[in-house]
């Protein structure tokens, strides 16, 4: 299939029913029940769950297979999402154009950075990576405000001279679209107390994810894989092989770059506007984070990853105190005080504690991150699973260490 072969055709098509089953799997919960709330199933929240996959694939390709540690990709990210909107201001309301051009400037750009912050490695290439983000931030903050709208941000706006396209349609701005399409088209589907949800622009980014993860198991099994790989184990034996590592990190961070600027390209195309803020430092440090969480160096950990973290950020900063008061109510008063007490500091404004403590707990136990996991209960089940088998039913010439 597509020339993949054993484990990593096994996971490309879970990945891909993953993807399309996506708003039956996230909406586990009936919409009139308390626990509605847990459900992650409107396009929003999905269209985030595989564009900032998108953005952790991209970031591991250099970050797990390099180990070149960058701060500073949401420079790419955003500017991706500035060209995006470029040209859905000058050219076409449909979002091709604009998804094409936000990894292409991407890549220009990842190519004049990593030309200059790859002169370097360890912490100096984090810290240069950090200050051209940190530059990119400035310059689209107060600096460029001609190009990229200052702090307001860039935005369509009635007046644009569109060529391949009308400004307004009966005194609105027209709807971004994929020849004709809609991105906010799509159904609902009711099924007793069940109510799902499916998008057009969530399939859109859904489809997009899962060529760029194809794209990645590809990258990961080729020879130039192989090289990236060897640049992380041991640079000074790979020159003395008469190999130069440079062009070989400097292809991976164009790449990773070009990620990050077809998530840019994503996010406008779903919601057509571009902010500095996506180039602050902190929008780098969450991908680091998502991939880290996930796993770094592994093809699907920085998918769940990513899935795990804007999960925490729009399903648990939404839970209130009284939400909890409703969750304690048949105890008594005091105690239902002393519960939302406890949990307050944790869900709300406060769910960065507790993404910050689960991250904690994933570096200390689970170095390989969410991935790891997965495997250790495998193991575990199968290990049982054996157990039960050698017990139930004896084979003669049986190693009972095995």
């Amino acid at each position: 299939m597509l020339g993949l072969h054993g484990k990593d055709k096994k996971m490309f098509l879970v990945v891909i029913a993953l993807t399309l089953l996506a708003p039956f799997l996230l909406n586990p919960f009936p919409s009139g029940s308390e626990l509605a709330q847990f459900n992650a199933g409107y396009p929003d929240l999905m269209q985030r769950f595989v564009i900032f996959g998108i953005f952790a694939i991209g970031f591991n390709i250099l970050f797990g297979l390099t180990g070149y540690l960058s701060f500073g990709h949401a420079a790419f990210l955003g500017v991706g999402s500035y060209a995006g909107v470029w040209m859905l201001k000058l050219l076409t309301m449909n979002v091709l154009p604009a998804i094409v051009v936000s990894v292409i400037f991407a890549g220009l750009f990842s190519a004049i950075v990593g030309y200059i912050s790859l002169r370097r490695s360890g912490i100096y290439f984090s810290i240069l990576t950090l200050a051209f983000a940190q530059m990119s931030f400035a310059l689209a903050y107060s600096v460029l405000t001609p190009i990229t709208n200052g702090e307001t941000g860039l935005q369509l706006a009635l007046d644009d001279p569109r060529i391949l396209g009308v400004s307004q349609v009966d005194g609105t701005i027209p709807a971004t679209n994929f020849f004709g399409i809609e991105m906010r088209d799509g159904f609902e589907l009711a099924l007793g107390p069940w109510e799902f949800t499916f998008n057009f622009g969530y399939y859109l980014c859904a489809v997009i994810m899962l060529i760029a993860f194809y794209v990645s198991i590809r990258i990961f099994r080729s020879p130039f894989g192989m090289m990236l790989r060897a640049v992380k184990t041991n640079q000074q034996r790979l020159r003395y092989t008469g190999k130069n590592p440079r062009p070989y990190t400097l292809a991976a961070f164009i790449i990773s770059g070009m990620y990050a600027g077809l998530a840019g390209g994503l996010m406008v195309a779903m919601d057509p506007l571009a902010g500095a803020e996506r180039m602050q430092w902190t929008a780098s440090g969450e991908v680091v984070l998502m991939t880290i969480l996930g796993g770094v160096g592994t093809l699907i950990g920085p998918v769940l990853g990513a899935g795990v973290i804007k999960y925490f950020e729009n399903i648990f900063s939404k839970i209130n105190d009284n939400v909890l008061y409703g969750w304690f109510s048949m105890m008594p008063e005091g105690m239902q005080d002393f519960f939302v007490f406890i949990i307050h500091p944790f869900i709300g404004k406060g769910w960065h504690l507790t993404l910050g403590i689960m991250f904690m707990l994933v570096v200390i136990f689970l170095p390989g991150g969410v991935v790891e996991g997965g495997q250790r209960l495998g193991r575990l089940f199968r290990r049982r699973d054996g157990s039960n088998d050698s017990a139930g039913t004896p084979t003669p010439n049986a190693n009972p260490a095995e």
